[in-house]
């Protein structure tokens, strides 16, 4: 009889609304993917605005080692 009535609750509870593990998976994945379309837009947003990084001037320990690399002499050798 008690499993009877349990098996009447659950049933109840799942014509009543969703899954409780289907909610819980789609506000995670509803999160994850504001999560996502902020970031993508924040990006853009960014890469409109923020004026382009300057490169880090190359060392001439690293231009001789590259040319060192490439076979060709580096100057003043």
């Amino acid at each position: 009889n008690f499993r009877n009535q349990q098996g009447n609750v659950n049933r109840e509870q799942a014509a009543k609304g969703l899954n409780p593990g289907l909610v819980v998976l789609l506000v995670v994945g509803g999160l994850l993917l504001l999560f996502l379309v902020g970031n993508y837009v924040l990006y853009m947003y960014a890469q409109k605005t923020l004026p382009p990084k300057k490169k880090k001037p190359v060392s001439k320990k690293k231009l001789k080692r590259e040319k060192l690399k490439q076979g060709v002499s580096a100057p003043g050798e």
